[in-house]
């Protein structure tokens, strides 16, 4: 089985690539979706997050209140508390899934769509975490989504207020979002595999389709040419 790390910036697009591999065959998990389904009441990270963050981050339904709890991480300097309860848990069932795809189909390409792999391996190096901070351990290959920031910026915008409404603030919204995350130049630089989405979905789909005969190939010589360890 080939484990394939699929990441990019706020606004990139690896969501629209992800959907476009999954129709190519491949197994794939939303880190995304994890994280929020971890952030659910009665889950031990919930219960982490009102601990060390403070019951302020609970809205009027018992969950957390994302605006609040954004408001925290990304404008008052607590992003990296919040990183340091999430990411470990996720990485985990991360690992978990992709055991589970190992057991079904061997030769699976098997996907992990996440915007933060080399945020992740930032943190735990700041941290002092060994363990996360080797993403090759995890991850056979990194593919890395790119496009300019300014584009990137239009398209969250685009999907956060479709109305135009409160769209200056969204705007800012997402710089300071970007500010956070590693550029894509350091990104590509690490990667294995690198598609630019800064044209349309047409040209995007092109180089999704000349991957994946590739990512096929690794994949079955993967017990002979890649550590899985």
């Amino acid at each position: 089985m080939l484990r394939v790390g699929l990441t990019g910036g706020l606004g990139s697009g690896k969501s629209t690539v992800a959907a476009m591999m999954r129709e190519l065959g491949a197994e794939v998990t939303e880190s995304d979706a994890l994280g929020r389904a971890m952030m659910e009441p009665g889950q031990p990270v919930f219960a982490e997050i009102v601990q060390h963050l403070g019951a302020e981050v609970v809205g009027a339904d018992g969950r957390l209140n994302r605006a609040r709890l954004a408001d925290l991480a990304f404008r008052q300097g607590r992003l990296q508390e919040l990183n340091a309860i999430v990411h470990p848990p996720v990485i985990e069932a991360q690992k978990r899934w992709m055991d589970e795809v190992a057991v079904r189909d061997p030769d699976a390409v098997a996907v992990i769509e996440s915007a933060l792999i080399f945020e992740v391996v930032r943190d735990a190096r700041a941290r002092g975490d060994i363990a996360l901070a080797d993403w090759r351990r995890r991850i056979d290959r990194i593919i890395v989504v790119t496009a300019p920031d300014e584009l990137k910026i239009a398209r969250y915008a685009s999907r956060v207020a479709p109305d135009e409404v409160n769209r200056a603030a969204i705007e800012a919204d997402a710089r300071n979002r970007l500010s956070h995350q590693v550029p894509d130049a350091d990104k590509a630089a690490q990667a294995d595999y690198v598609l630019d989405n800064s044209g349309d979905l047409t040209g995007l789909r092109a180089q999704v389709q000349a991957l994946w005969p590739r990512l096929e190939a690794e994949s079955n010589n993967s017990g002979q040419r890649l550590s899985l360890k």
